[in-house]
């Protein structure tokens, strides 16, 4: 599969997940929305869509954000994820986000090394984790696989 149609059904397999959750499953009833990695915005402004009931936090090492998209200087958390996002776990988060895989198995494993206990302590019981690296955490209960979603493309959770 080329590189371009690998990100179109990332970018078709998140937005059908993120769209599945508000119109099918329903967010807590209180909480955050954590968009992990913001890149240059595109999801980010998705939630602001989906989710715009709800304070949406962006975390990432810079806002590359297109300025149109760009979130509030209050709801952007800088500096290298694994370390900025541990003040964010506990706070019962409705939703978290996270598409920070770089297709690379050696930088992915090490993200996985703090991603899947982080997006886990993150999130309000009953809470999701969308991500499009596998959260392997006993805290979280993997869904079923939408049908427009290929195999191991993206993941999404329930928090137990």
């Amino acid at each position: 599969m080329s590189r371009l149609d690998s990100f179109i059904n990332r970018m078709t397999a998140q937005r059908d997940i993120l769209n599945h959750i508000k119109n099918d499953l329903g967010l807590p009833a209180s909480g955050d929305v954590y968009e992990v990695g913001i890149g240059n915005g595109r999801t980010y402004s998705h939630l602001r869509e989906l989710f715009a009931d709800r304070r949406i936090l962006a975390f990432d090492r810079s806002n590359g954000a297109h300025r149109t998209e760009a979130p509030a200087e209050d709801d952007v958390v800088l500096g290298e994820i694994k370390d900025t996002g541990q003040a964010y776990v506990g706070r019962n988060a409705a939703l978290v986000h996270a598409d920070i895989g770089t297709g690379y198995p050696d930088a992915d494993a090490r993200t996985l090394q703090w991603l899947p206990q982080m997006a886990a302590g993150m999130l309000a019981s009953g809470a999701y984790a969308v991500s499009g690296l596998p959260l392997d955490h006993p805290d979280l209960e993997e869904l079923p696989r939408l049908p427009s979603v290929e195999e191991g493309r993206y993941f999404y959770y329930r928090k137990r």
